[in-house]
């Protein structure tokens, strides 16, 4: 029977990637996201065929959460683990220089929030089952906080998720479950060009080239993996 994986921000750059390179290799995809991208999760229905399904939700909370993994289990089969891929990113300005909080709060609720969210829907259901895999999106800010100058909410938040993850893997590793950490440097996507024209994208690192790390943190070929922070800088 296929692996079924559960992708939170599957509608992004890099989730729509995940979700292309998973559904390819055999496994069956459950893109998750915020009602107002049902539209986007309809078409990449359209686009990836059977081997993928969207599941809307009504509001980002643990009880939306879980009434989505009930609806995924129901309709793909249990679940064999999950990227939590979704997260946001605003910077541009110093700490200092921020004349309020809301790019603090939005930073935390995007990043940190969002996966605390999805981890307390999905890790009783693993426990559960005493199996599973799951595999969260830091940054290289983690390992080199001063690259993040001028966008620290940004990276407190990234680095809170990598602890959150690392923690939960010591919690979770006798009952069978792994938790992982994957490190991005830039990813070479449409936006990130855009915003960035003079930058050498050459340097970044492909979607792709994260969607496969990510699918072997997933595999069995990482069972004796855990608690791990993989870096995924290409050149930059």
């Amino acid at each position: 029977m296929p692996r079924v994986i559960v992708i939170s921000g599957a509608v992004g750059a890099l989730g729509t990637a995940l979700c292309r390179y998973l559904v390819e290799r055999g496994y069956r995809v459950a893109g998750v996201g915020l009602a107002r991208h049902a539209e986007r999760l309809r078409k990449l229905e359209q686009e990836l065929g059977a081997g993928f399904a969207g599941f809307p939700l009504q509001e980002d909370s643990t009880a939306a959460w879980d009434a989505a993994l009930g609806a995924v289990s129901a309709r793909l089969g249990p679940i064999s683990g999950a990227a939590l891929v979704a997260g946001g990113w605003r910077g541009g300005r110093r700490f200092h220089e921020e004349g309020d909080e809301d790019t603090w709060r939005s930073m935390l609720d995007e990043n940190l929030e969002s996966a605390q969210r999805a981890l307390r829907a999905l890790l009783p259901r693993l426990v559960a089952q005493r199996a599973g895999s799951v595999v969260v999106i830091g940054s290289r800010n983690v390992e080199r906080p001063w690259s993040g100058a001028g966008a620290a909410a940004y990276t407190v938040a990234k680095s809170a998720v990598v602890a959150l993850a690392r923690v939960i893997a010591a919690e979770v590793l006798d009952a069978g479950v792994r938790v992982n950490a994957v490190l991005p440097s830039t990813i070479d996507t449409a936006a990130n060009r855009g915003a960035m024209p003079d930058a050498d994208a050459s340097r970044w690192v492909e979607p792709e080239s994260v969607a496969a790390v990510i699918e072997f943190l997933l595999s069995d070929a990482a069972r004796d993996v855990s608690g791990a922070v993989v870096p995924v800088y290409g050149r930059a």
